[in-house]
């Protein structure tokens, strides 16, 4: 037998090749794979695998809890217009002031610290001090300078020019951690400035005024670092304790926590505004207007005015600070 028949056996020979390409489907386009209506949940098989692994997904009582802490506009503005048409919806709170709002504050305050670990706080000041002395200088910067712009654009008097900037000169409040726990920010970022720019005030508020105004507003340096404490500090440090020393329990209320911070806010923002809105009632009166005008009149005629231009004013200061921060 010749060698290049015995090499043939171990080749392929044409007409395989053939046979095998004309088996296969020409357009396998016809066969699309199904699609996937839904994701799979992907799990890690081991701790130390290096695959990703996707959390469950919340539960729908959870997603309802959340969907209702952001409507914090809404709870506000609502609470709002009741207070404008009946401020003694109200009164029941605002009787037992200053004890009902410290005592608000301070659980606002402790709804955010069981989210928090103790760690996570100190952190901040060896990790970010950068963005914490950037944080308290844009907040002694932007609003004092805004208001004292706008005293000037609008020709305040000296006694409303010294009570807009003033409102500028103050620190940052409890409402600023609320609404950063609702968008998902960063939290312990926003309470240490807090802490710091509230501590602050006691030398920056009375200085800056003195400067922009010309006025002399003496601050309480003990007073405000005793409140400090009471209404931030504490519930903060008794919130991350919890959520070390209870973690079970924590687990159970932490749905609800963002929720009862957002209800508890706007119950005191509207508080205070009925309070406002019964002295605005009290100075239409006192106003010597003519008799037979109804109270919306008198109320338009108001804002026509003085008290229209101190709204504006103020409404253009903190809408300029917002969108510069």
């Amino acid at each position: 037998m010749p060698l290049a028949f015995r090499l043939s056996c171990f080749t392929s020979p044409p007409n395989l090749t053939h046979q095998r390409i004309s088996v296969r489907p020409k357009t396998p386009s016809h066969f699309p794979p199904p699609k996937l209506t839904t994701l799979p949940t992907i799990r890690a098989v081991q701790e130390n695998s290096e695959h990703f692994a996707v959390s469950p997904a919340k539960p729908r009582w959870e997603n309802i809890l959340s969907t209702a802490a952001s409507l914090y506009p809404f709870y506000v503005t609502a609470g709002g217009v009741v207070a404008c048409l009946k401020p003694s919806a109200f009164s029941w709170f605002v009787e037992r002031s200053p004890a009902s709002y410290t005592l608000s504050l301070g659980l606002i305050m402790l709804s955010m610290g069981l989210t928090l670990e103790y760690k996570d706080l100190l952190g901040l000041f060896r990790q970010r001090p950068l963005s914490i002395l950037f944080g308290c200088v844009a907040q002694y910067t932007i609003m004092p300078v805004f208001a004292t712009l706008v005293a000037k654009i609008f020709g305040l008097p000296p006694s409303l020019s010294v009570g807009l900037i003033l409102l500028g000169c103050c620190p940052g409040g409890t409402a600023s951690n609320v609404v950063t726990l609702i968008a998902q920010g960063d939290v312990p970022l926003s309470i240490v400035m807090t802490v710091c720019t509230t501590l602050g005030a006691v030398a920056l508020t009375p200085l800056l005024t003195k400067i922009l105004a010309g006025t002399y507003v003496p601050v309480d340096a003990a007073k405000l670092s005793i409140s400090t404490i009471q209404v931030v500090v504490a519930p903060i440090l008794l919130g991350s304790y919890m959520q070390s020393a209870f973690p079970a329990v924590v687990k159970i209320v932490i749905p609800f926590a963002p929720l009862f911070a957002v209800l508890a806010a706007s119950l005191l923002a509207c508080s205070v505004f009925s309070e406002n809105v019964v002295r605005l009632k009290a100075s239409m009166v006192a106003v010597t207007l003519p008799a037979d005008l109804s109270l919306m009149a008198r109320a338009q005629t108001m804002l026509s005015g003085e008290v229209g231009v101190v709204i504006l004013s103020v409404l253009l200061v903190h809408i300029a600070g917002f969108f510069v921060g």
